[in-house]
């Protein structure tokens, strides 16, 4: 017998799949990676967490497919900010399923636990996202199991339901109470890890599809950065520190130029390809504006071949009249 589960990396997830394996069951534990993750590295813990329970990883990249089919035009609407997480989630389970029976699988688990986000995990939220991806009696939620109807793999005795959890709302304490029992180690603080549940990213998101098409592309230079828009249209991205410097740096993206301060320590900077000469003047004043420099001496700025003498402004708060972020 065998399962694939939803997996996130995070607490609720790495227990839902030791529920299942300590019934004899092996899991495949699945991560889909919609490219609105955490800014961190996680592959080294997720497995460290499939380790420690005795599951395998596999991550599965659906970038083109979520931009396509979810993020832009959800069909149950946005949460808060610019998550469409019922969207999102029938999207995953679908993906899922796909690999379910690629796998030879005969049923799919996942972490989620009732009411612990009121929106997308309310009890109508999860029944819709079931008929979303036509996973009805296939989708099994051992952290919130005995609180809802039993699936395909309860009824046909593959699973205990006695030996599953009725877990709801938004305390954490069983879940804390079943990681000490385990002896898990190193696992995360809960949370929410999808940026696009972030107010400040949400904005940036806005920002950018009001200007530009969105493609694949962009998600990294949407991950970092200081976010301006200026005067003239063109998207300015200023590193804040030493990190996202390297990241910025790394990114190729036809979109963009990449700028730098010359002979003097200062943020790794991104320019709208297409910027005008006033907006790429403007930007060179805001990235001095980041350095250790005087508001009455002239600096230059990098930008691909191009170099550009200018003065910074004599405030940070100057800058803000363009902030996006």
């Amino acid at each position: 017998m065998k399962a694939i589960a939803l997996f996130s990396g995070g607490l609720d997830s790495t227990l839902a799949i030791k529920l299942i394996i300590d019934q004899g069951i092996e899991v495949l534990a699945v991560n889909i990676n919609t490219g609105f993750g955490s800014t961190k590295d996680r592959l080294a813990h997720m497995q460290s967490m499939c380790d420690q329970v005795g599951a395998e990883l596999k991550i599965i990249d659906i970038q083109n497919e979520y931009l396509q089919d979810v993020l832009f035009d959800p069909k149950h609407g946005y949460g808060k900010n610019f998550n469409p997480c019922i969207d999102c989630h029938a999207k995953m389970f679908a993906v899922a399923k796909r690999i379910m029976e690629a796998e030879g699988a005969s049923f799919l688990i996942s972490g989620e636990v009732m009411g612990q986000r009121p929106m997308s995990q309310n009890k109508d939220a999860l029944q819709t996202v079931l008929d979303e991806s036509n996973c009805n009696g296939l989708l099994l939620r051992p952290l919130s199991a005995k609180m809802l109807a039993p699936t395909i793999a309860e009824i046909n005795g593959w699973v205990n339901r006695e030996k599953l959890e009725g877990i709801t709302g938004r305390s954490r304490d069983r879940q804390m109470q079943l990681a000490s029992e385990i002896g898990l180690d190193d696992f995360e603080s809960p949370g929410g890890g999808c940026l696009l549940t972030d107010e400040h990213f949400g904005k940036k998101m806005f920002d950018f599809i009001k200007y530009d098409k969105f493609e694949v592309k962009d998600i990294l230079v949407m991950k970092y950065g200081r976010h301006f828009r200026l005067s003239d249209g063109a998207k300015l991205v200023v590193g804040r520190d030493k990190e996202e410097n390297e990241h910025l740096r790394k990114i190729v993206n036809d979109k963009y130029s990449h700028l730098s301060t010359v002979n003097l320590m200062g943020p790794h900077s991104l320019l709208s390809k297409n910027a005008t000469e006033s907006d790429k003047a403007l930007a060179a004043k805001i990235i001095l504006t980041y350095c250790k420099t005087k508001a009455d001496e002239s600096y230059i700025v990098s930008i691909d071949e191009l170099q550009i003498s200018s003065s910074p402004f004599s405030s940070r708060d100057e800058t803000r009249l363009f902030a996006v972020l």
